[in-house]
């Protein structure tokens, strides 16, 4: 019996020729990744310990993206924290204001996360990696500590989903549809502790962004990790960006699945998640005279050049709606920059928007743009549970850029064709 693309490469990093689903190992770690929230509590576990070193300075990953700019004094406190560890272990990969990202935007960006690798963080969302044919899943801050001391992460390797997508994308349509009508299907627990491979032959319109967006959100079906096979497409993004030499792994023909779903993506439509869980997909057509006042367009899920590019054919010459709030936050410095170049930003900003520095913010009802009782927000994020964006009456709708870029004309939850037509 053949072995799944996350049992090889798990496999390969326990230093054995083949794992078993069920079985715990012991497996070297490529990258371990903490940030303003999760690192202070692995920091202060890593110095119990009384190691003197960590196991690599190149291999740690430090990324204050979560409340900042700094929104208090709590969190600049938390940012110390991680600067001064930094700085004591002359960690290689620690990025802050002016330099600083979304974390899973910033990592793959800079060619830090590369495809055939063991890569773990103290984020949930560190399964976004995946997207490269990397095995990435999020841990504890004490899991984190023990990594940054000696470059191991034990796990059970997790049995497999096999998805795969046959047909064409219709317009506007992208990898965010496409997992929030997966995650529609099977449920938030649908996938619990199993790993999401995304296969077919439909995957050849999804671009890397959209591959982003979909690995992202596989802890929203419950996942322990969500991976693509590796094709040319992989290999054009990451050939530009990577500094060291990496690995494309392949699924088995006879490897073992828990259950193969197919999905025909000809008539999946722009997909919304309603309040209060990324389950309750429905249509943007079956949606109507759902007012906003607020939209997000940014997040580790959709802060990339692409759906920037998305959200700018659609706003412009447009206005946002009177009342209505519109954020828009680029992943990174880069992105920032990119789109600065390229005419996007002054398009927001002429709309209507406001336009932020790289963070997590309002995704974790962090800051920049917590919502009031009773307020509805409409975001690129990928959670929309209760209180998710600020107050426990809010309530909070998910959808790709698309959808966010319209209704944020309109001020109600619309297609882009009601603002294009």
């Amino acid at each position: 019996m053949g072995m799944t693309i996350t049992e090889k490469i798990l496999a390969a990093h326990a230093g054995r020729d083949k794992v078993y689903p069920g079985e715990l190992i012991i497996a070297d770690v490529d990258i371990a990744l903490g940030n303003d929230v999760t690192a202070p509590i692995a920091i202060k576990e890593f110095e119990k310990t009384g190691a003197k070193k960590v196991f690599d300075k190149d291999k740690i990953v430090l990324v204050p993206d979560h409340f900042t700019p700094n929104k208090d004094i709590a969190s600049a406190e938390h940012c110390r924290i991680l600067r001064d560890f930094a700085k004591k272990y002359g960690i290689t990969h620690y990025f802050e204001i002016g330099e600083v990202g979304i974390e899973h935007v910033l990592l793959p960006e800079q060619g830090i996360v590369l495809p055939g690798e063991v890569v773990i963080g103290a984020d949930s969302h560190t399964c976004t990696y995946g997207a490269l044919g990397a095995f990435s899943t999020g841990v504890g801050s004490t899991d984190l500590a023990a990594a940054m001391v000696e470059g191991k992460a034990w796990f059970k390797v997790p049995e497999t989903i096999k998805f795969v997508y046959t047909g064409k994308l219709k317009k506007w349509v992208s990898g965010k549809d496409l997992i929030l009508y997966t995650i529609g299907k099977i449920g938030v627990d649908g996938a619990l502790y199993k790993a999401m491979e995304f296969t077919g032959p439909a995957l050849k319109y999804v671009d890397m962004a959209g591959r982003f967006s979909m690995a992202n959100m596989a802890i929203e079906a419950g996942a322990k990790n969500g991976i693509f096979i590796p094709d040319s497409i992989t290999e054009e993004y990451v050939s530009r960006r990577a500094k060291k030499k990496y690995t494309f792994y392949d699924s088995d023909s006879d490897a073992s699945y828990s259950d193969v779903i197919k999905i025909n993506t000809d008539g999946i439509e722009l997909q919304v998640a309603c309040p209060n869980l990324p389950e309750n997909v429905k249509p943007v057509s079956e949606l109507r005279d759902v007012e906003l006042d607020q939209v997000v367009i940014g997040s580790c899920t959709n802060g990339r050049i692409e759906d920037f590019r998305i959200a700018a054919r659609i706003m412009k010459g447009q206005k946002i709606a009177k009342y209505l709030r519109c954020i828009i936050i680029p992943g990174s410095q880069s992105v920032y920059l990119e789109a600065l170049n390229e005419g996007l930003l002054e398009i927001f900003i002429k709309a209507g928007a406001a336009v932020s520095a790289p963070t997590c913010g309002p995704c974790l009802g962090g800051h920049m743009g917590i919502l009031a009782s009773g307020e509805k927000a409409l975001a690129t994020t990928n959670r929309n549970f209760v209180g998710r964006m600020g107050h426990p009456k809010s309530k909070v709708y998910l959808s790709g850029p698309a959808v966010a870029a319209a209704s944020a004309v309109k001020g109600k939850i619309v297609s882009p064709e009601e603002v294009l037509k």
